[in-house]
């Protein structure tokens, strides 16, 4: 294996992140971040392995390295939250996480002493909320939003004792979604716990991320993760509302992979919906809360609990009383998590539901698919071994086809499309049923 520089290495790797459709924004910042999780040789290392889950066969081949030495290596990886260790139909797989939600949580999931949280959290915080290319990246690139709310289950039961029956899906209810789940894990939020290193966190409960399925089972096994049954998992999202937390997890409607649990000072989430509200970084709830005009009493309790400031106070036009004031909704900033509806102690708030329902992908498979094609990075998963010239190749000329215009990509040859498409949905089938060597 060829030696490399410490800056080849890591700029490899900056862009292997990159051909995956979340990517990381190619700046020092982010060199200086892989260099605090890896090596120089891991750097170089994971650079090489596929966007798509695989067995150790393929980094045998990849890293040209007996088996003995290429697993020892993976698992290193994956104890270190820098690779997920998942297990598929019985057999062990591992993938590399993108950075969020992915490894750079893994890296504050828990207190460790093999790198230094706080440098960590300087860095961390530096380039998703000051130097703002990765987050802008991360939350407003394409259609397909990586994360979205869940309605507060807390405000939907209010909301139909005030006479607001709501026709809400399971996989609107965080609950539901972990009562489903095959596995469930908690670790310390990733940005409560960035906090605390810089200027200190709020006083909501640190221990509320929770992992799910075969993330959540890889977490546990890598000991970055913490275990729990269903009871206290459903126990923790009950901590989350009596907080006013929003609860935000992946946008996908089946065997989704995280829960956050966000508050407004500290979640890069909901900091990224109150900057960039107008792109809708979040895909929101099917619902919106009501402001019953008259039962309003202009508290601004609501507004204080809104995480992205989407509830004012403005003033009532009462010519009786000029400095009254009365809650007024921006739909177009509210995620409709419904946190501010148990809030109220006047019944003046209520959730209905939105003009149009937007129904998620199904999966994280599907998820990914949308937001490589939104993104024109197709190519990539499908033809992911840039060494080979006939990965290479085959995957420019994919590329070609779907960066034309729509006209002429649709004039293009639809046999030749079709074929890539379909060769990419038999790899993801064999993966499914355990075939797939990468």
């Amino acid at each position: 294996m060829a030696h490399q520089t410490a800056r080849g290495g890591y700029q490899r790797l900056v862009e292997r992140l990159n051909r995956a459709p979340q990517g990381a924004a190619p700046t020092e910042l982010l060199h200086r971040i892989l260099a605090l999780l890896f090596s120089e040789r891991d750097a170089d290392l994971v650079a090489r392995l596929p966007i798509m889950p695989f067995p150790v066969r393929v980094a045998m081949r990849r890293w040209q390295l007996p088996e003995a030495e290429a697993r020892t290596l993976l698992d290193d990886l994956a104890g270190r939250g820098l690779l997920l260790d998942v297990r598929h139909k019985g057999r062990q797989m591992y993938v590399l996480p993108p950075p969020m939600a992915g490894f750079f949580e893994f890296s504050l999931m828990r207190v460790r002493d093999d790198v230094d949280q706080a440098l960590l959290a300087e860095l961390f915080h530096e380039y998703t909320q000051v130097e703002e290319d990765f987050a802008r990246q991360l939350f407003t690139t394409g259609e397909i939003r990586f994360g979205r709310a869940y309605v507060s289950e807390t405000a939907v039961e209010r909301s139909a004792e005030r006479g607001h029956a709501l026709h809400v899906l399971d996989h609107d209810r965080a609950s539901e979604l972990l009562r489903r789940a095959s596995h469930i894990a908690v670790g310390l939020c990733y940005c409560r716990h960035k906090a605390e290193h810089l200027h200190g966190a709020c006083d909501a409960p640190m221990e509320l991320c929770l992992t799910l399925n075969q993330v959540g089972a890889a977490l546990i096994r890598s000991g970055n993760a913490r275990e729990v049954d269903l009871a206290e998992g459903l126990e923790l999202l009950a901590q989350g509302r009596e907080h006013g937390l929003v609860q935000f997890g992946e946008n996908a409607r089946e065997d989704i992979s995280f829960i956050c649990n966000c508050c407004g000072c500290c979640c890069v989430a909901m900091y990224a919906a109150r900057k960039w509200g107008f792109l809708h970084p979040v895909q929101t709830s099917p619902y919106l809360p009501e402001v019953a005009w008259d039962a309003c009493r202009g508290c601004g309790k609501c507004v204080e609990a809104c995480p992205v400031e989407a509830l004012t106070l403005v003033p009532a036009d009462d010519p009786r009383n000029p400095r009254k004031r009365k809650a007024r909704l921006d739909p177009e900033a509210c995620l409709g998590c419904g946190v501010c509806v148990p809030r109220c102690r006047h019944d003046a708030l209520a959730l209905i539901e939105r003009e149009e329902r937007v129904i998620p992908p199904l999966n994280t498979v599907h998820r990914t698919v949308l937001s490589a094609l939104d993104q024109g990075k197709l190519p990539n998963l499908l033809f992911d071994d840039p060494d080979q010239i006939s990965h290479r190749t085959m995957g420019a000329v994919l590329g070609a086809i779907l960066a034309l215009p729509p006209v002429k990509r649709a004039a293009a040859s639809k046999q030749l499309r079709s074929r890539y498409l379909d060769a990419f949905l038999q790899r993801f089938y064999r993966y499914e049923s355990g075939e797939t060597g990468g």
